[in-house]
């Protein structure tokens, strides 16, 4: 099947519309704006049982209009490009902002916040895939998994490729333009017959071709995962230490995000709403947000409000530094943004963090388990069972008893809990480090959760 969907406004200079929108809202009664603009291209095909399933591209362009008359804000956002379209913005926005209650939060950027150079990242990859060089990809990924002796099905490799560019402009002088590519591969097989079935996947991304992880070892490795997953038994519910595979310890660092999310803490919803410089995590643990590491998947020169970002510590030496601030949490902390605002075209600004990631520890994953005479280590997490007000964490989980400091056979069926506050101060990296996705960690080993199984 191939599939088409395209919306393409004649070529335009984004800068030159954005100007004019900015323009025509002031002159509509807006005291400040700002406007975003967003286009994107996106190819993808998938490949089952050896046969082509789905390709398909898709063109998208997007506008939005944020306006403040005083302290009342208001929002518009349009896809239609046409002059009688984007004539009629401003003056809608201006006339929905009067009518809505006042926030006194709301505001642009500070001037003097905004980013005055523009780093370079790398983030466009020059060529496009053509539709065949993706269909190669995903047939030499499922290819592989199948070649695996015990894998018996497929659900499908994947290739995708996007290409998108922001602008940003704001009425107190700011303009902002940057472009990024995305390459991935993807493939989930099964191994084993009927209710003996296990599933299993790897994938990768990246923002240049040439940093793409090789298609047939993508395979080779999600066709691997799901044989070793065959047989796998339901342990008794006990405390023991828990290992995470990098991926899954990955997530343990977005709970954290999370957690220091401005917004979360000026409502009081953050199980660690009252540890501003308090430790965290053991000490010589770091974890950092770095907006501007070239090539990163979630880097980006400037914020979504037009600030200037940069590296930060959000962990230092075990200890926490720093909130997750746009403009409006901050003020709502009587803080400084720290340049972390997200946004779409279709409403506010939030804070989110960039590429985040655990500093990697001294000690081999072998060394981390050594000493584990009973223990669990976790390739697979389930549900959402995050209380992000108390720190209660409790979830699905799938993966590897551990005993005697060796893997020794596959656990699926059981449940892991603890609290996020005791499962970081009780934290140990590995050395394996990899920058693989917008949150990366090492294989972390956590004390003192609870295994509740059969």
């Amino acid at each position: 099947m191939h599939r088409e969907v395209m919306t393409t406004p004649p070529k335009r200079d984004p800068q030159a519309l954005l100007s004019h929108l900015l323009d025509a809202a002031r002159k509509a009664g807006a005291d400040a704006a700002d406007a975003l603009y967003v286009e994107g291209v996106s190819s993808s095909v998938s490949y089952r049982l050896g046969k082509l399933e789905d390709v398909e591209r898709a063109e998208s362009y997007d506008l939005g209009l944020r306006v403040f008359v005083g302290q009342k804000v208001a929002f518009v956002s349009s896809s239609d490009f046409s002059a009688d379209a984007l004539a009629g913005l401003p003056a809608r926005a201006v006339t929905m902002a009067k009518l809505a209650p006042e926030d006194r939060f709301a505001g642009l950027a500070p001037k003097d916040r905004l980013a005055t150079t523009t780093p370079e990242l790398d983030l466009e990859d020059a060529i496009e895939p053509s539709a065949e060089v993706l269909i190669e990809r995903a047939r030499t990924a499922e290819a592989a998994a199948l070649a695996v002796t015990g894998v018996t099905n497929s659900e499908g490799g994947g290739a995708s490729f996007s290409r998108s560019a922001v602008a940003l402009a704001t009425s107190t002088g700011f303009y902002g333009r940057y472009a990024a590519t995305s390459h991935s591969i993807g493939v989930a097989v099964l191994a084993g017959e009927g209710t003996g079935m296990e599933r299993d996947y790897d994938h990768a991304s990246a923002r240049h071709a040439r940093d793409l992880r090789d298609a047939q070892a993508i395979g080779r490795t999600a066709g691997e995962k799901a044989v070793k997953r065959l047989n796998p038994r339901s342990m008794p519910s006990q405390a023991l230490p828990v290992v995470f595979h990098p991926d899954e310890a990955a997530s343990l660092i977005g709970h954290f995000a999370g957690a220091i999310s401005g917004a979360a803490i000026a409502r009081g919803v953050s199980f660690l709403k009252d540890r501003m410089g308090q430790a965290i995590f053991a000490p010589g643990l770091n974890i950092i947000d770095d907006p501007h590491r070239v090539r990163g998947l979630r880097s980006k020169p400037f914020d979504g409000e037009g600030v200037a970002n940069q590296r930060r510590a959000l962990i230092e030496d075990g200890r926490l530094t720093t909130w997750l601030l746009d403009c409006a949490s901050a003020r709502q902390l009587g803080l400084q943004t720290t340049g972390h605002a997200a946004r779409g075209t279709g409403g506010p600004p939030s804070p989110s963090a960039t590429n985040l990631y655990l500093e990697a520890g001294k000690l081999s994953v072998k060394e981390l388990i050594a000493d584990i005479k009973q223990g669990f280590y976790v390739t697979e997490l389930m549900g959402m069972g995050v209380n992000g007000v108390t720190g209660d964490y409790s979830r699905g989980a799938a993966g590897f008893w551990i005993e005697n400091g060796e893997i020794a056979f596959p656990v699926s069926e059981v449940t892991i809990a603890g609290n996020l506050k005791d499962m970081f101060a009780h934290l140990t990296p590995a050395n394996d480090l990899e920058f693989r996705h917008g949150t990366n960690a090492p294989t972390v080993r956590v004390e003192g959760m609870t295994l509740a199984g059969s």
